[in-house]
């Protein structure tokens, strides 16, 4: 799968996970994407940008992860960065909670767009525990093999760096809590920022503040939370 002409992977993340990609489930992985678009579905986001959290966040630079679930299963919104959209598309629901948040947090003006590429450019490594799905099929491939994958990413990152921030939102992302070591990195939980559950705890969690006084304490860069204007 990563030498497909089409895919790229970033060499530092290559060389990390070198060994799952040799696993026989990563091969039945590749296999079940082949026949499903073959059966003519249609699957998010396009093939070159399944990778694109870890071609974009490489594996030296990141510095704070935030775990998503599935990629968005709209036309034209996911890009392999978990909550955000593609430029000109309108900010789901989640995001919105999110920007929200950001607001009451730390002030920032809810941007106009919901491509959070300014984020994942500065070490947010924006991870979906499922890379691909189904048109208009929420789910339709959190069993294929994606989960036992990005597991062993976050395993990789949370054992080769440290003082990292890991943003868990709702249940699903905190069960990967085992994952990772809490002895070298900060883990922050709160409810997912669905509207179904964002005023369950979501709003007003401060987790974007309490990353950057994390990061400055640690002696790193905080994260610039705000999204540039889109040209």
């Amino acid at each position: 799968m990563v030498d497909d002409d089409r895919i790229k992977l970033d060499p530092q993340w290559k060389a990390a996970l070198r060994d799952e990609f040799e696993q026989p489930y990563m091969r039945q992985l590749s296999e079940f994407l082949r026949r499903e678009k073959a059966a003519g579905k249609v699957i998010y986001p396009p093939g070159p940008l399944i990778f694109n959290a870890l071609n974009t966040t490489p594996l030296d630079q990141v510095r704070v992860v935030i775990l998503g679930q599935d990629p968005y299963h709209g036309p034209g919104q996911a890009h392999g960065l978990s909550f955000s959209v593609q430029p000109g598309v309108p900010a789901p629901p989640s995001l919105q909670n999110i920007f929200k948040e950001l607001k009451r947090d730390l002030n920032l003006p809810i941007p106009n767009h919901g491509y959070l590429q300014h984020w994942a450019e500065q070490g947010v490594l924006l991870l979906n525990t499922s890379l691909t799905v189904e048109q208009a099929n929420a789910g339709s491939h959190a069993k294929a093999g994606w989960q036992r994958f990005t597991d062993r990413i976050i395993e990789v990152v949370s054992a080769e760096r440290e003082n990292l921030v890991f943003l868990l939102w709702g249940s699903h992302a905190q069960s990967k809590q085992t994952l990772i070591d809490p002895q070298k990195h900060l883990i922050l939980k709160s409810a997912h920022p669905s509207p179904l559950s964002a005023h369950r705890g979501f709003i007003g969690n401060g987790h974007f503040g309490r990353t950057n006084e994390f990061l400055r304490n640690a002696g790193l860069a905080p994260i610039d939370w705000a999204l540039p204007p889109l040209s």
